[in-house]
């Protein structure tokens, strides 16, 4: 099955659910987004194993969406063609924004709920500093990407540089997994991806290099501060007794030494804790600080 066929077919899935769906509080089919962090078939099959728990746990089918990039999630939730979804924090902010979602829990990594944006490069670059980026070719992640350009984009601003004026080319990959390889075989001199940990111990580039000689020619040269992690959110919509048990089920997926392996495969996770809207005001004002208005990014990206 090709990447573009499986995108389709779910899509074309999930039009038909809305059309039917829509207007029930506790539908007979749950609708589960997930973010494409990596290539989307990719996120697909590492998703099977959360949604085979879900069907058994709540005995309802369940149709699973993963969009062709981060604006694809918000959009369903907009159109009201998700019940669930698990975002990025910038996505959250922006789907909060535009629809009425819920933010119910946010993931953890060896029990922090935060992870970090890093730059990086590749180790025999002779880049050592942000400042060495200037005239360099650059990517970035997603547009939409919280650590793959939205932190990455205020952290060069906070050192005065200007990827439109300062950089030789900018390149948007699409995912983390493009990014650590368009740094890695030269494609670009630098790159903005994510970092479980900001030691270097806990990273993307670790995740997508199977080669240990490949993960050493990666240099990060720089890390965020620390950002509320990636979340689930519900559907205001949504049947307030299946909400709680969704919840629920997650929570208890947390606590099971299987349910971490699932929920690390997916998304690189060991778990969920209790999250509120207040925990992303920070994610807020990096939009801001990074000149990036909440509008405009996504209008951006619609057709």
């Amino acid at each position: 099955m090709t990447h573009r066929w499986l995108i389709a077919a779910v899509a074309v899935g999930l039009g038909v659910l809305g059309a039917c769906g829509e207007s029930a509080k506790a539908p007979q089919v749950l609708r589960v987004g997930f973010v494409p962090a990596e290539d989307a078939a990719q996120v697909m099959q590492n998703a099977q194993p959360v949604v085979e728990l879900l069907r058994k746990q709540l005995a309802m089918e369940i149709q699973p969406f993963v969009a062709t990039d981060y604006t694809g999630v918000v959009e369903a939730l907009r159109a009201n063609k998700l019940d669930v979804a698990f975002l990025t924090p910038a996505s959250y902010v922006l789907a909060k924004n535009e629809t009425d979602v819920k933010v119910v829990l946010k993931s953890e990594r060896k029990g922090i709920p935060a992870y970090y944006a890093a730059i990086i490069t590749r180790a025999d670059s002779g880049i050592k500093t942000l400042e060495d980026l200037r005239g360099k070719t650059f990517a970035f992640g997603d547009s939409l990407s919280t650590t793959g350009h939205v932190f990455p984009r205020k952290m060069l601003k906070a050192h005065g540089i200007d990827p439109a004026r300062d950089f030789k080319q900018v390149l948007y990959s699409g995912g983390h997994d493009a990014t650590v390889l368009a740094v890695l075989n030269g494609k670009v001199d630098a790159g903005a991806t994510y970092a479980n940990t900001p030691d270097s111990q806990d990273t993307a580039w670790m995740r997508y290099l199977k080669n240990p000689d490949d993960v050493k020619k990666i240099l990060a040269i720089a890390f965020s501060e620390p950002i509320p992690a990636d979340n689930l959110v519900i559907n205001g919509s949504l049947d307030e007794r299946l909400a709680k048990r969704i919840e629920n089920v997650f929570v208890e997926l947390s606590r099971d030494p299987q349910g971490k392996k699932m929920l690390r495969e997916l998304y690189q996770i060991d778990g969920f804790v209790s999250a509120t809207d207040k925990d992303y005001d920070s994610v807020r004002q990096a939009f801001i600080d990074a000149g990036i208005p909440l509008k405009e990014a996504l209008q951006k990206k619609r057709p």
